[in-house]
């Protein structure tokens, strides 16, 4: 990987961190973010714990799909193989999917529209920024059985999108 990407990969990472744990800290720790807070109805709770308890299983599961082919920085390794069962059956990117239910479960749990859109806002960010470089990626390396792959399946939200 290249340094320029090296320091995206970074950049991201930490702009995800600061939007799903750092800012919902501070704002559950602290009164400073107070300023932000807007009213839920005690369902959306349930429905954001509900979400969360999904967004775990969801990371979890593809993680051990993955199994050695799992890596925290975009990378084909030696032995690499392209994973399409499991929660890969369905979906390209289930990591990403449990993030972005992470997210969603924060809008709904933390009433403040810093802390809980902020881990929204930052996935939207990472994903645009490197979705497609990480499927270009798989294409260069797996060719058309990553294309056949790719025309079966969708990104993020099974049968949708």
């Amino acid at each position: 990987m290249d340094e320029r990407k090296s320091l995206q990969e970074k950049i991201l990472r930490i702009l995800v961190w600061t939007g799903i744990i750092f800012l919902p800290f501070i704002y559950v720790l602290s009164p400073w973010l107070n300023f932000a807070n807007y009213h839920l109805p005690i369902w959306a709770n349930g429905l954001g714990i509900a979400i969360f308890a999904l967004s775990l299983w969801l990371f979890w599961r593809s993680h051990h799909d993955l199994g050695q082919n799992w890596s925290s920085t975009l990378q084909i390794r030696e032995g690499h193989t392209l994973t399409t069962n499991g929660v890969y059956q369905n979906i390209r990117h289930p990591m990403y999917a449990s993030v972005l239910l992470t997210s969603v479960a924060q809008v709904l749990l933390l009433s403040n529209w810093i802390a809980g859109l902020s881990g929204l806002i930052s996935f939207i960010i990472a994903y645009a920024t490197r979705v497609s470089q990480e499927e270009q990626m798989l294409l260069n390396s797996f060719g058309d059985e990553y294309e056949a792959y790719r025309q079966r399946t969708k990104r993020l939200i099974p049968y949708l999108f």
